[in-house]
């Protein structure tokens, strides 16, 4: 006996895709052989057993209500054979959907996404392009000046950053500072607006002891090495003139050890939870044994890690004149989620609703690297597509493919799955608006990564300064650029990490953080990435059109977009010709 299921056809599972509360979905098994019984197993909190009726040409079909409020659903198949065994049909075994396997148990099942119909995340995330800025190190307006002694100033922008261990945490001691600032990005707006940017997204810029700033001092005040409140109100309003909006980097499940809130060491004028359990910040943090031993993001002692539980907390974040609100009042369209994973569900609802009565148009994006659709945390599965969470998460899962895909470790189809599986589980409002990221802070620079030279076997102190011969840097832009056309061909906002369109490259953390390369950029990939962008911001089709994926052998992928009817996916007029991508990747030639 042979079972064929395929969720991605609408012969076996209709209608496709994610639905929304109280659909009926039909979903269909073809036999080949004698099959006794086939039953269907479905179940999103409890489990039911379905008989599923026989149909012409050896189909079964069951039809399911959905349920009546969003959430995850799940099924799959058994069927009793000759022999009196039951067989067993399920997803297929990476999981990613579509045509399924055969199993001698119960198998991994099939994921039906059911999600609010109000969901419907702003247009200028899907019709958007995005630019990523590590804010010391984009451009400075003026020489910095240190008001700490901590601190080390680079008189040389040009010069890589430094990389020195610090034994308490492990991690970059990451207090040397080149001084890019608020002004110097305000300075910069008529390049990204001929670049064609129109979202710009800060990693953080609260006042913290770190370059990174992802150890927060102050959530209610901008680093003085940074500017003043005043320096983002108005880069906020001359980027609202240039057609760009900002997107602030919140840091809301830890702060600095070195902080208004936690004040290990006394720098701020306050009774932090670290000096005294009298601190009316003393229950935002967990103390098992006070002072010192307490609990850490990933165990970095200077990261205390936040309650967010804690009510005092939550009113701080999200209140009227909170956190969340303040700075939205203050220009902001909206929070790019540090860890957003770690956050509490119940804390993200709250959130989102904060920031929605401060304005309907503001996003919460998250930082999630998996599929967002059913992340499994803690122990717990966690659905940030069905509306009530996040708007949009950094599409980390077609980011690795395609680089993978362009450095020849995987084959045109494992892409194609991998995005058709995406486009499965995400509401079409979601998958729409992905942040469909290249380059990050957190990864070596793109470049390095698709010719394999992210220099991972040497010590990170020897890393700093290390340049690809030409050879390598010429196939590594070639890769680079075959990626931003793939990005620019897919719905979601294609998001440039500041320099890759100027050739930047760098190793990991801290040397893909370098400095911007004013007046010596590779002007040819600029100019490559401004015809792309141009390209994406003049063809509709490319935002809001239907999506088709093939594969021409394992080196060739082609993306379709295309109107029905002269209506885009969201069933709005779309007069736009159709757009197809044939992409080849090179041949290899790296030894």
């Amino acid at each position: 006996m042979k079972m064929f299921h395929d969720s991605r056809h609408p012969d076996c599972r209709q209608p496709l895709g994610a639905v929304t509360p109280g659909s009926l979905v039909h979903i269909r098994l073809v036999i080949q052989g004698y099959a006794d019984r086939v039953t269907l197993r479905y179940w999103n909190s409890q489990e039911q057993l379905i008989a599923m009726d026989k149909q012409p040409h050896g189909a079964y079909e069951a039809v399911i209500r959905m349920p009546d409020h969003p959430c995850l659903v799940w099924y799959d198949f058994k069927a009793l054979d000759e022999r009196g065994h039951w067989l067993y049909y399920g997803n297929a075994k990476d999981k990613l959907g579509g045509i399924g396997a055969h199993y001698q148990d119960p198998p991994p099942a099939y994921q039906i996404t059911v999600y609010d119909p109000a969901f419907n995340p702003p247009d200028f995330l899907r019709e958007g392009i995005m630019y990523q800025i590590f804010p010391d190190r984009f451009h400075r307006s003026k020489m910095p000046v240190a008001e700490r002694r901590d601190r080390v100033l680079h008189s040389e922008w040009n010069e890589p950053p430094y990389f020195i261990a610090d034994d308490r945490s492990g991690d970059n001691w990451a207090l040397d500072f080149f001084g890019g600032d608020l002004e110097g990005i305000r300075q910069k707006l008529p390049y990204l607006k001929d670049l064609g940017i129109t979202i710009l997204y800060l990693n953080p810029i609260f006042q913290a002891r770190t370059n990174h700033r992802y150890d927060t001092g102050d959530y209610m005040k901008i680093d003085p090495l940074l500017g003043n409140e005043e320096d983002f109100i108005r880069l906020c309003e001359d980027a609202r003139q240039q057609g760009i909006r900002v997107l602030l980097d919140g840091v809301f499940s830890h702060t600095g050890e070195d902080s208004l809130y936690f004040n290990r060491y006394g720098n701020y004028p306050s009774l932090g939870a670290y000096q005294s359990k009298e601190s009316p910040f003393y229950s935002w943090y967990h103390f098992r044994k006070h002072p010192d031993n307490y609990a850490s993001w990933w165990g970095i002692p200077t990261l205390p890690e936040l309650n967010k539980a804690d009510s005092s907390y939550r009113h701080f974040i999200m209140g009227p004149a909170g956190v969340a609100r303040r700075w939205l009042k203050a220009g902001a369209s909206g929070w790019r989620l540090d860890v957003a994973d770690e956050l509490p569900m119940d804390f993200l609802r709250e959130l989102r609703k904060a920031v929605h009565r401060e304005s309907k148009d503001a996003v919460l994006l998250g930082e999630v690297w998996e599929d967002a659709s059913n992340k499994i945390a803690y122990g717990q599965m966690r659905s940030y597509v069905l509306g009530d969470t996040l708007d949009s998460v950094m599409n980390y899962p077609l980011r690795d493919v395609l680089i993978r895909f362009l450095s020849h470790e995987l084959p045109a189809q494992q892409v194609v799955r991998q995005i058709r599986s995406l486009q499965e589980n995400y509401p079409l409002p979601f998958f729409y608006s992905l942040m469909n990221l290249l380059g990050s802070h957190d990864r070596a620079r793109l470049h390095n990564l698709l010719v394999r030279q992210d220099y991972a076997h040497l010590p990170n102190a020897q890393r700093r300064g290390l340049e690809m011969d030409k050879h390598l840097k010429e196939l590594a832009t070639e890769r680079f650029c075959k990626m931003v056309s793939l990005i620019n061909a897919l719905p979601g906002m294609p998001c440039m990490y500041y320099g890759d369109e100027a050739g930047m490259e760098g190793a990991a953390d801290p040397f893909c953080r370098g400095t911007f390369p004013w007046g010596k950029e590779d002007r040819s990939t600029q100019d490559f990435v401004r015809e792309a962008f141009r390209l994406r911001k003049s063809r509709p089709v490319l935002t809001r059109g239907f999506l088709e994926l093939a594969c021409e052998g394992e080196d060739t992928l082609v993306i379709h977009r295309y109107s029905k009817d002269g209506k885009d996916v969201f069933g709005q007029p779309l007069d736009d010709a159709p757009y197809t991508l044939h992409l080849r990747r090179d041949v290899l030639r790296l030894h």
